[in-house]
C-alpha cells in the first residue's frame, strides 16, 4: 500500500474515534506521534489532555458532569526510559508495569482484552517508540473482538524496523460512525509525515471532524539525543 495523506485520511470519516500515529518527521531527525480522541456522547467530550510528568493523562473537564470515568479517565502517554508508550486505555499502565519487569511489548498485553462496552466492544491499540543511541524503531497492536462477538479475541502486532523519513503508521479504533461502532479493520494505514511540529499538530488537528474531536496529543522526539518538544490541543479550554 501507498503510503497515502494523513490528513486526508482523517477527513474520510465524521468518527474514526481514538487513534495513534507514530513514524518519522520528514527531515528525519524526529520520531513523531500523534494521539487523538474524540466523542459523540456528553460524557466522552467532557475531556482534556493535562501533562503528567514526562506524559499526559485525561481529565474531566467539568468534574460535576462527569458520569462514568472507568473508560474515558486514564493516561495515554507514559515513558519509561528509552522507550515511550502511547495507548488509548489503561493498558498504558500494563505495558509500563510489565516492560519494567522485562517482557516484551506484545507479551506484556496478553492479559488484556478490548473495551467492555457493549455492544460496541472498542478495540484497544497501544504503540510504544524505541529512541536509543541515535535510533528509533516502533511498534503497534490492536485487541479486538472477532467481527463483535465478546467470546472471541483478534489480537495484532506489528513492529516497523528502520524508519524512513517522512513515513508512519495510523492506527484507530472505528473505521466511521455507526451503531455499534465498527471496528478498525486489516492493518496499520501507511501515511505520510510531513512538516514540523506545529504544522504536523495544525493538520491533524484541522482534519479533525469538528463536531466530534475532543483532545490531541503529538510528540517530536529528537532520535540523535532524545530530547522531545510537546504539543497539546483541547477543544474545551481550562
Amino acid at each position: 500500500m501507498d503510503y497515502v495523506n494523513l490528513k486526508d485520511e482523517l477527513s474520510k470519516t465524521s468518527y474514526p474515534g481514538r487513534g495513534i500515529v507514530i513514524g518519522v518527521s520528514d527531515g528525519g531527525n524526529y520520531a513523531v506521534t500523534a494521539y487523538f480522541i474524540m466523542g459523540r456522547s456528553a460524557n466522552s467530550r467532557n475531556r482534556i489532555f493535562i501533562e503528567d510528568g514526562s506524559g499526559i493523562r485525561t481529565e474531566a473537564h467539568d468534574p460535576s458532569k462527569c458520569e462514568d470515568p472507568s473508560l474515558i479517565i486514564y493516561s495515554p502517554v507514559r515513558v519509561l526510559k528509552d522507550i515511550t508508550i502511547v495507548t488509548n486505555g489503561d493498558q498504558t499502565d500494563t505495558i509500563y508495569d510489565e516492560m519494567k519487569k522485562g517482557r516484551t511489548f506484545t507479551d506484556s498485553l496478553r492479559g488484556r482484552r478490548f473495551e467492555p462496552d457493549a455492544p460496541n466492544y472498542t478495540p484497544r491499540i497501544s504503540g510504544i517508540m524505541h529512541v536509543a543511541g541515535g535510533s528509533f524503531d516502533y511498534q503497534m497492536s490492536i485487541l479486538k473482538s472477532d467481527n463483535g462477538d465478546p467470546e472471541s479475541d483478534n489480537r495484532y502486532s506489528f513492529a516497523y524496523t528502520s524508519p524512513k523519513a517522512g513515513r508512519g503508521h495510523f492506527i484507530h479504533t472505528y473505521m466511521g460512525d455507526g451503531n455499534p461502532l465498527p471496528s478498525f479493520e486489516g492493518e496499520p494505514t501507511p501515511v505520510k509525515i510531513e512538516g514540523d511540529i506545529d504544522q504536523f499538530t495544525e493538520s491533524v488537528w484541522s482534519a479533525l471532524d469538528k463536531e466530534n474531536k475532543v483532545s490531541l496529543f503529538v510528540r517530536y522526539i529528537n532520535i540523535a539525543t532524545g530530547e522531545y518538544e510537546s504539543r497539546i490541543v483541547n477543544k474545551l479550554k481550562k
